[in-house]
């Protein structure tokens, strides 16, 4: 860089006193500051506009290897699922030769509600029957209720005869 010091100053300014004249100096001298601000902004924008354009390079460069390990992270991911999914697919076909029943596995069902409601009516029946430690003819002998019904039902149900042909309340 250009070294200025006093000396080499006061020398410039005797010079230009000398050759632009008295009258002219303070013009010119405003000029030459006003263009040496301009020029040192001009500088300083050039250098944020470089230093922000290698920031956004870096980040650039920083988000490709995040989604790059991203994209890695979730094909391993999803390698692993496959894997485990295929393992369980075989383990339960091995087990039961019914995997491609649709009421045994309702993700691969086209069965039609009816079906799978009463597919559900048999389970329920049958676990019922598994886990129930108490005979169904003991509950019947010891009088034990096996149909619960509501209210209104048991009214209507024992009410008299005459009872229920009355329509009106009062």
């Amino acid at each position: 860089m250009i070294d200025l010091g006093l000396s080499k100053m006061a020398l410039i300014a005797v010079v230009a006193l000398v050759v632009i004249g008295p009258e002219k100096l303070p013009k010119v001298a405003r000029m030459a500051g006003s263009l040496f601000g301009r020029a040192q902004r001009y500088m300083n924008e050039v250098k944020s506009e470089v230093s922000r354009e290698m920031e956004l390079d870096e980040l650039r460069k920083m988000q490709k290897e995040m989604q790059d390990a991203a994209s890695e992270v979730e094909h391993s991911i999803s390698q692993n699922f496959q894997q485990v999914e295929n393992g369980v697919r075989d383990a339960w076909h091995d087990a039961t030769g019914d995997f491609e029943d649709p009421l045994v596995n309702p993700l691969l069902s086209t069965a039609t509600p009816d079906q799978m409601a009463m597919h559900a009516k048999d389970f329920r029946r049958k676990k019922l029957a598994r886990t129930s430690g108490i005979p169904s003819w003991y509950k019947k002998q010891s009088s034990h209720r096996t149909r619960v019904i509501s209210a209104a039902a048991r009214v209507a149900k024992y009410s008299p005869a005459h009872a229920k042909k009355s329509s009106s309340f009062y």
